[in-house]
């Protein structure tokens, strides 16, 4: 990796606006084209490439189910904000996903599209299907609060491409957060109904974010309940809402997403999200 780029930002050429596909993080090629993806010597690669694709999983989970949204929404305006956070997501796996391709050998699109439900290492809170949108809003505040608290914790990353990755996603974090918590507020602190909507929401979310706090042994950086603490009883306060009583988000000692074990909804997922590219296997895709 070239030790020009202080800032490890400048290695995706977002600073400059001068490759329009990280806007987006989308694109048609490779989102790590043209960068230098070489493990630096005395980092284990195996242990990376599992984090990455942990992160990217957990991204492309939750940017399937956000899409699962568009033309549900009651405003033109949530509904663009939802895909936007979706379309911010799906970027973020694709270059999780492409960052752990090149060290496993295997294409973006064959991680997403070819892998089974066990060989999923998303987070079970990725998968869940919000029943309604006060689900949404608080199952994205924890989210959101969760993968931007680790990814402050990543821009100090030792290997720089996912620095640079956590780097971009920090921005597009705080977003999604404050989107989230402007939500849980607003419903929160609204009608009778809205309120209890929003509470009986944190009460079926909160027994899986746990999860989200748990020991990962390829981990690169690690996020402790208490750092979303503050946050999270910042919203639920103003919101006038009470904190579940599931007990202090803690980790989990059990097998979960990350060891492959996830929901029932996971296989109807990729029974979705994989269909196409499993119907015509032989497609350049």
């Amino acid at each position: 990796m070239s030790t020009e780029h202080d800032n490890p930002y400048d290695l995706l050429g977002a600073d400059h606006g001068e490759d329009h596909r990280w806007a987006f993080g989308t694109g048609f090629t490779d989102p790590l084209e043209g960068i230098d993806t070489t493990v630096a010597p005395g980092l284990d690669a195996g242990a990376l490439a599992r984090y990455c694709l942990g992160l990217g999983d957990d991204a492309l989970i939750y940017s399937h189910r956000l899409q699962q949204w568009v033309a549900r929404m009651p405003e033109l305006e949530e509904e663009t904000a939802i895909a936007n956070i979706a379309l911010d997501l799906l970027g973020q796996a694709r270059m999780l996903l492409a960052r752990a391709g090149n060290i496993l050998g295997r294409s973006e699109d064959e991680l997403a599209f070819f892998r089974t439900e066990q060989e999923f290492r998303n987070v079970r809170l990725a998968e869940h299907e919000d029943r309604d949108f006060a689900e949404l809003a608080g199952r994205l505040l924890i989210f959101s609060a969760w993968r931007l608290a680790l990814f402050e914790r990543l821009l100090a990353a030792p290997d720089p491409v996912l620095a640079a990755i956590a780097a971009k996603g920090v921005k597009e974090l705080t977003y999604h957060r404050d989107y989230a918590a402007q939500w849980v507020i607003r419903l929160g602190d609204g009608t009778a109904l809205s309120h209890a909507r929003m509470q009986n929401a944190l009460a079926a979310l909160w027994p899986l974010a746990g999860e989200l706090f748990r020991p990962d042994r390829d981990g690169f950086a690690h996020v402790q309940p208490g750092t979303i603490d503050e946050v999270l009883d910042a919203v639920l306060a103003t919101a006038g809402l009470d904190r579940p009583d599931a007990g202090a988000l803690a980790g989990v000692s059990d097998r979960a997403g990350r060891d492959g074990v996830h929901t029932e909804a996971m296989g109807y997922i990729l029974a979705e999200l994989q269909s196409v590219a499993r119907a015509h296997p032989d497609a350049t895709w």
